[in-house]
């Protein structure tokens, strides 16, 4: 099993930058898949970007279409941590984010994730 505390989240003006971390703790981190995922009020829980367990050298990302190019996934498993480094942020980037682990799983159905963290309010003004 796997706790997952998510940190970093806050208050930013359109345009500006926030990075959310992740911290793991309990089982191997590497040998997780790893996600961000967010929920709007009133919506469904979406995915935004995970990346590959640890597997050699290169780590495989993959982003949802709205935040390509804006955001990016990566992780420390020296310090059992992922990161979402968030640039040039819109209102609609607005929610609560989560950060969610599987062993096996590596794909963007949230329900599919075993482990959750407690979710980070993420606001951005206009």
């Amino acid at each position: 099993q796997v706790q997952l505390v998510e940190s970093g989240g806050g208050l930013v003006q359109a345009g500006g930058s926030l990075r959310l971390s992740c911290a793991a703790s309990g089982r191997t981190f590497s040998n997780y898949f790893m996600g961000w995922f967010r929920q709007a009020p009133g919506k469904e829980r979406e995915f935004v970007a995970r990346i590959s367990r640890s597997g050699g050298i290169t780590y495989y990302t993959y982003y949802t279409d709205s935040v390509k190019g804006r955001f990016t996934i990566s992780r420390d498993n020296a310090k059992n941590t992922v990161y979402l480094q968030m640039n040039s942020l819109k209102p609609e980037d607005t929610a609560v984010y989560y950060c969610a682990a599987d062993l096996f799983y590596d794909g963007t159905t949230y329900r599919a994730y075993d482990y959750w963290g407690q979710g980070i309010q993420v606001t951005v003004s206009s």
